[in-house]
């Protein structure tokens, strides 16, 4: 198996970089500060071999008609709900504010992607995949957060759309680390190449 990225053929896809996410709280932006360093290197490595860059980014209604409504028994964090509690469970990034903006670490150029999205993969509902097709694009490089969230369910979607993915495991974080590891460890390889930041820019070398 290649660990070589074919500069054309290839996308890094930043997943929900938002300051809505990253500065939520003190644990929040700690807990990203080295994910997004990490981030930068990537994006840094994918404009000099002059790969596509797309980014997807959470884009909800205020009143949240177009988000999911869908009955579960806990939110995100584990925490139990009543199906009359769901939509005060709904996503809190509300497009066209502050905290929808990619942080600014990571701001995309004028010619890169931003993609916006109603759901947890950056697939489902958007034109992720018109344009990477468009493009020429079979290999993506996928990091962001949450691991357990966003980034799981764009790479299940990408391994059925058929694209080579790569996970960068240091440029990915969750609240729950558990999770992340358990993800990076053993379900990630069946999918995907798992590899550090150092790896992957390597790879683009």
């Amino acid at each position: 198996m290649s660990d070589k990225l074919d500069r054309a053929r290839t996308c890094l896809v930043l997943f929900d970089f938002l300051r809505g996410h990253v500065e939520r709280d003190a644990q929040s932006h700690n807990r990203f500060a080295p994910v997004i360093a990490n981030a930068s290197l990537l994006l840094d490595a994918a404009r000099k071999a002059r790969s596509m860059v797309a980014y997807a980014r959470a884009d909800h209604r205020a009143d949240r008609q177009t988000s999911a409504h869908t009955l579960r028994d806990t939110d995100n964090r584990l925490r139990p709900l009543r199906a009359d509690d769901i939509k005060a469970h709904m996503p809190t990034i509300t497009a066209g504010t502050r905290e929808a903006d990619i942080v600014p670490q990571l701001a995309p150029l004028e010619d890169e992607f931003v993609v916006p999205k109603h759901r947890w993969s950056a697939f489902h509902g958007t034109y992720l995949d018109l344009a990477l097709r468009t493009q020429g694009v079979n290999t993506i490089v996928l990091c962001g957060g949450s691991t357990d969230v966003g980034i799981a369910s764009t790479a299940f979607a990408a391994r059925d759309l058929d694209y080579n993915l790569v996970i960068v495991s240091d440029a990915c974080t969750s609240p729950e680390a558990d999770n992340h590891d358990q993800l990076m460890r053993r379900v990630f390889p069946r999918m995907a190449r798992v590899r550090t930041t150092a790896q992957v820019v390597e790879m683009w070398s």
